[in-house]
């Protein structure tokens, strides 16, 4: 059940917090909610919250300015059902976002037959659970080193891309054009790609076929992919000093 105005969070907030021993009140300085408890060393634990109906850039915005205040921060925003496919529902995301900052994030789900539902997805302070996926780091900066230059246009869609694994295509296909029909040593004689023979097996992009015993020739995609990146080619050929051009 969506709320309609972020004021129908604070009950429930308030109701939460105070189980937690907290005195709440509201509006205090422009935050939403001020709650402020008995520490162990006879000090204060001050907390923050402020809430919005969806979680948003504004409001992450605003949780950062609040920890200029010296005191821990939540962000409570409500958990609609009915959003699914929302942005603001990717709350795997969002709550490692949050403990990033250093900043708590809780949900509130509403119903109409009972009372809400208040979840803690992370305490402020917590420390990201996410570490480096070093398998997928690896991965990309083989995928950099191996392409021989920038074929493409950050952030443009509809396109295909120029890959180091098709670069290497590129180069098997130009090999073929040159030699005529050849076995994978051949290609990989001419080009330096040590993975010929399987990228000639592959056929990915249907440029190769297969026309005896471990003997491959050029279709006529893969001639028109040479024409259409006969400038990468051109680019390749100079930086490796091979004499041979273009048939």
């Amino acid at each position: 059940m969506a709320i309609k105005q972020e004021a129908e969070l604070y009950g429930p907030v308030k109701h939460f917090f105070e189980n937690r021993g907290y005195e709440v009140k509201s509006e205090i300085m422009h935050c939403d909610l001020v709650a402020i408890r008995s520490d162990s060393s006879g000090g204060e634990d001050i907390l923050i919250v402020e809430m919005k109906k969806t979680f948003n850039l504004a409001l992450l915005l605003q949780g950062v300015e609040r920890l200029r205040l010296d005191g821990h921060v939540v962000l409570a925003v409500e958990r609609n059902r009915k959003k699914s496919g929302a942005h603001n529902q990717r709350y795997g995301d969002l709550t490692e976002l949050c403990r990033l900052l250093g900043i708590g994030l809780m949900t509130v789900t509403f119903f109409k037959t009972k009372a809400p539902l208040v979840e803690m997805l992370c305490e402020p302070g917590e420390m990201p659970r996410r570490s480096v996926r070093k398998s997928r780091q690896a991965r990309m900066l083989t995928e950099f080193r191996e392409r021989t230059g920038d074929y493409n246009t950050g952030g443009i869609t509809g396109r295909k891309l120029m890959t180091a694994y098709r670069e290497r295509a590129l180069r098997c296909a130009w090999a073929l054009q040159q030699s005529g029909p050849a076995a994978p040593r051949t290609v990989a004689a001419l080009t330096d790609v040590k993975q010929a023979g399987t990228v000639l097996r592959d056929n990915y992009y249907g440029w190769f076929e297969k026309t005896g015993r471990g003997i491959y020739q050029l279709r006529e995609p893969g001639l028109a992919a040479l024409e259409e990146h006969g400038d990468i080619i051109a680019a390749w050929l100079t930086a490796s000093g091979r004499k041979i051009g273009l048939a």
